[in-house]
């Protein structure tokens, strides 16, 4: 019997398996492709907070920043390297937001080198820039890292039955809790209300004889150098979903528009692709993440005295599925924001702390019922 059994070894679903196997529960994590193999394995893993106007995903994303920031400084710092993080705005309107940023920030802002700045197109400076102190992780080591105290199974989950008082897996594995963190792939749970948006990812590694000391975040996200090879990644394509699309993904096509894009920010010279990752990048259709247990629909829509008002709705009345968790829609920041929602998550599934309204999958049942009447 397991304490918790983890359906999807992405970041989300990693950084849940350490919080739990930290305080000593017995976990068990599935994934039919292996750890970090889609979207996160795809991620530039870049740690950086948001650079836009005003909003609760701004704010939820600076607070994940400093948050893991130190967490990854403190329990993986093999695995962190910080850098110099450079954000140029793309055009006029992002260059007012950017320099609003600027004067309101906490952060303490630094100065890019003449040197560095040298390396960049004028494009890269046009519309003004920001540079702070940040990092980038990588991303596969890191996800098998935060399992490695967990049980790792890599089957495709075909089913989940609750028995009374725990949850059986694949007919198999038994668990007091379950949490899905499948991305965009899957949909374990069948309820209407829960809809994933899937944006395709691609990366790739390349040799160049070029050196860049800083992450670069403009139409693209370019890593520091490190032994003559830096990454370009982007979440850039909105209609090729891999279980969807009739063609397959045209890698050469990809890695052309990456880097264009990245010759449009920094002059890189003797280019050659050694590697590509690809995978979906999951968000939710409200741009904030999905955290915390799931509701019933039928169960809840059969009940009468519940008003379905998304500011004021009783959802503690709401029918909820024992013991079944959902954590996903981080879009591109997830390991920026996956080790913040997984302590928060921890939390209310160990110690019943509340999660917020505004990150909680129940949010959505309301909208959708609230259509209903």
């Amino acid at each position: 019997m397991y304490d918790l059994a983890i359906i999807g070894a992405g970041i989300n679903g990693a950084s849940v398996a350490y919080e739990f196997a930290k305080v000593g529960k017995k976990v068990v994590i599935f994934d039919m492709e292996g750890i970090a193999n889609g979207g996160s394995g795809a991620a530039g893993a870049f740690i950086a907070p948001k650079f836009s106007k005003e909003g609760e995903l701004k704010e939820l994303l600076n607070d994940a920043f400093v948050y893991s920031m130190e967490f990854y400084e403190k329990k993986f710092p093999h695995l962190l390297k910080k850098t110099k993080l450079f954000h140029s705005a793309t055009d006029a309107k992002s260059s007012k937001i950017l320099a609003k940023y600027k004067e309101k920030t906490s952060l303490k802002l630094q100065v890019a080198s003449e040197t560095f700045l040298n390396t960049l197109t004028p494009y890269a400076k046009e519309y003004g820039y920001i540079c702070i102190d940040a990092g980038v992780v990588n991303a596969k080591a890191m996800c098998s890292a935060m399992c490695k105290s967990a049980r790792f199974v890599e089957q495709k989950v075909e089913s989940i039955v609750y028995d009374e008082a725990y949850w059986v897996i694949n007919e198999i594995y038994s668990a007091k809790n379950v949490l899905l963190a499948t991305g965009a792939y899957e949909s374990i749970i069948k309820e209407p209300y829960i809809k994933l948006s899937g944006v395709w990812g691609h990366r790739i590694d390349i040799e160049t004889s070029s050196e860049n000391p800083c992450s670069i975040h403009q139409d693209v996200s370019i890593s520091p150098s490190f032994n003559g090879e830096l990454a370009i990644g982007a979440t850039h394509n909105v209609h090729y979903h891999p279980q969807k699309s009739t063609t397959p993904y045209d890698l050469q096509e990809g890695r052309a528009e990456l880097l264009s894009k990245a010759g449009k920010t920094i002059k890189l010279k003797d280019i050659k692709v050694l590697r590509d990752f690809t995978g979906l990048r999951s968000g939710s259709y409200d741009y904030m993440p999905i955290v915390g247990g799931l509701v019933m629909s039928k169960e809840t829509l059969a009940s009468k005295n519940i008003r379905y008002e998304v500011e004021s709705s009783n959802t503690q009345n709401y029918t909820y599925y024992p013991n079944l968790y959902m954590i996903n829609g981080n879009g591109g920041y997830g390991f920026v924001l996956a080790p913040y929602i997984a302590k928060i998550l921890s939390e209310h599934i160990l110690e019943a702390k509340e999660i917020s309204k505004r990150l909680s999958p129940n949010r959505f049942f309301t909208r959708w019922a609230k259509k209903l009447f």
